[in-house]
């Protein structure tokens, strides 16, 4: 299933994100992966590379991909600087939706929104004219076929500036999950997912943390891109 064809239907008006993230949680369960929006420790761990550039520094460019209804969001904005700029990439049209609202309405937005744009793309498709200096992706690697999942670990390492950093998460306990209730193939994909994961975070000298109060608890990585080889495309 293509990406843009699981949420290409028309966005409906929507109240509050949490009621509508259930929603599209069980309608494009693929796309969105999860069954509860990320928490507050989960969106502070994966922001860390804002949190730890205190003092004086340069602007810093960050993307974030796969916003859903912006935990994670807003834990960025509160994080950037009057400088930086903060580029949400979310493809789901009724997030989008959500994420524009929130932009007006929701303190911790609305403060930043000057520094934040919204882009209802595929993080993989949507065109770059800068490099970024932090990429915080909360998309479900784990629900995605492998090719997909070459491609935009790809896209990431593209558009990394040299030394940049690059966060991402995974559940626990989705191995035994699907092995429960998927077939072979389903089991197997996964698997072989959950292994293109773990090669790039050791060929890239990824290190990770576990997030226990979050549903369910997840796995953080954190990766630095050497500046030799950052903006060049993962050769697997």
């Amino acid at each position: 299933m293509d990406l843009k064809q699981a949420n290409s239907m028309p966005p409906q008006p929507t109240s509050a994100p949490w009621p509508a993230f259930l929603r599209e949680a069980a309608r494009t369960f693929r796309t969105t992966g999860a069954v509860a929006p990320s928490s507050r420790r989960l969106a502070e761990r994966l922001a860390a590379p804002l949190a730890a550039t205190g003092g004086p520094r340069r602007p810093l460019a960050v993307l974030e991909a796969g916003a859903g209804t912006g935990p994670v969001t807003r834990v960025l904005a509160g994080a950037v600087g009057p400088a930086d700029r903060l580029d949400v990439v979310e493809i789901n049209p009724r997030f989008v939706e959500i994420l524009h609202g929130a932009l007006r309405t929701d303190p911790a937005l609305s403060a930043a929104a000057d520094r934040i744009r919204i882009i209802p793309q595929s993080v993989t498709e949507m065109r770059v004219d800068h490099g970024y200096d932090v990429i915080v992706s909360c998309l479900p690697f784990t629900n995605f076929e492998p090719e997909e999942v070459r491609a935009i670990l790809d896209r990431y390492l593209s558009v990394l500036v040299p030394g940049g950093h690059l966060t991402f998460f995974a559940y626990l306990g989705t191995h035994a999950t699907r092995s429960l209730v998927g077939g072979r193939g389903e089991t197997a994909r996964h698997r072989e997912v959950t292994d293109l994961l773990e090669d790039f975070t050791r060929r890239h000298a990824g290190r990770a943390s576990v997030v226990w109060r979050n549903l369910p608890p997840a796995r953080v990585w954190h990766l630095r891109v050497p500046r030799h080889a950052a903006r060049a495309a993962d050769a697997a």
